[in-house]
């Protein structure tokens, strides 16, 4: 396993076919102090679980009967924004993909991939970074470079200066303002002034936004 798991994690598990679950249950469950809290078949039993159990991730399939997951999704980090969400999906069209980051998901894994990718990336979401099957970061990336190429637009990334390259890094890594302030030898007010002219230059408005730019070029996955 590329990362050391979290000593405990309460997971809530949501997806409409039962023998899903049970394969996801038993991959988690096979983590020391891994708990599947709960489970749910449809979206709006996801949100109320979650809500009500405040899980640490929760593992929400897209496609969820009764309220699907980019609206569950939305509904879980509106009002409970600690829960970290990892989706689950068929598709690895972008569409999919923007939609559930800029309602508050913290990865997307492909399941044909789960088999080998779940704990990677439950341990990255529970640690509030960023997860993307491989195949997923590279839709995003061919979309993005062939976006640019059809619009004749020069990439916004190229006018941030070094400093901010490495910040906007940082910032895609899920490092807070404290803990970049700390590994750059700066002041966090200092961090905090080229974070907002990071994301004035790239025309983004919040980390939400800047992770997903950040899986377009590339620069992280």
């Amino acid at each position: 396993m590329p990362e050391t798991s979290p000593t405990r994690l309460r997971i809530l598990l949501a997806d409409d076919h039962v023998l899903v679950r049970q394969g996801l249950r038993k991959i988690l469950e096979a983590q020391p102090d891994w708990e599947i809290v709960a489970e749910a078949s449809d979206g709006r039993e996801a949100v109320q679980q979650a809500l009500a159990l405040e899980p640490d991730v929760v593992v929400l399939d897209i496609g969820m009967p009764l309220l699907n997951g980019i609206e569950a999704t939305r509904q879980i980090a509106r009002r409970s924004p600690n829960i970290n969400i990892l989706i689950l999906s068929m598709h690895a069209q972008e569409a999919y993909i923007t939609q559930v980051m800029k309602a508050g998901a913290r990865g997307y894994l492909l399941k044909d991939s789960a088999d080998t990718d779940l704990i990677h990336a439950v341990v990255a979401v529970a640690s509030g970074k960023s997860f993307f099957s491989p195949a997923v970061a590279k839709v995003m990336l061919d979309d993005y470079v062939r976006h640019l190429s059809d619009k004749g637009i020069v990439d916004r990334f190229e006018t941030l200066s070094e400093r901010e390259r490495e910040i906007f890094q940082l910032i895609a890594e899920a490092h807070s303002n404290k803990e970049i302030a700390e590994m750059l030898s700066v002041s966090p007010a200092t961090v905090e002034t080229h974070r907002a002219h990071i994301l004035q230059k790239l025309d983004v408005h919040n980390t939400a936004e800047l992770v997903l730019y950040a899986v377009r070029r590339g620069t992280v996955s």
